[in-house]
């Protein structure tokens, strides 16, 4: 079993900075994909990126050169750094855990953990 923590989002203005963290319990951190969603009020929830135990990541195309991702495997944590942020970024962010190819890094429902969220608001 594996719990994630999120923790790092609040309240910026466009065009700042934020970054989400999460960490995960278990010893087996370093073997998962670690996957980051994010779902705003009314609509379906959203991939964001990914990464996978190797450092390889993958992003929508809505945060790319934007977001990124990386994770301290010594420390079971994943990073979300969010630059050049948009009011369309508010959302709650999810972290996500699971053996997931990159055919399947998209789908929430291939991911086997999730953390309980944290909320981030973009103000104009």
């Amino acid at each position: 079993q594996v719990q994630l923590v999120e923790s790092g989002g609040g309240l910026v203005q466009a065009g700042g900075s934020l970054r989400l963290s999460c960490t995960a319990s278990g010893r087996t951190f370093s073997t998962y994909a670690m996957g980051w969603f994010r779902q705003a009020p009314g609509l379906e929830r959203e991939f964001v990126g990914t990464i996978w135990s190797g450092g390889i990541t993958d992003y929508a195309d809505s945060v790319k050169g934007r977001f990124t991702i990386s994770r301290d495997n010594a420390k079971n944590t994943v990073y979300l750094q969010m630059n050049s942020l948009k009011p369309e970024d508010t959302a709650v962010y999810y972290c996500a855990a699971g053996v997931v190819g990159f055919p399947s890094r998209r789908r929430g429902d291939r991911y086997d953990y999730w953390g309980q969220g944290t909320q981030v608001t973009v103000s104009s």
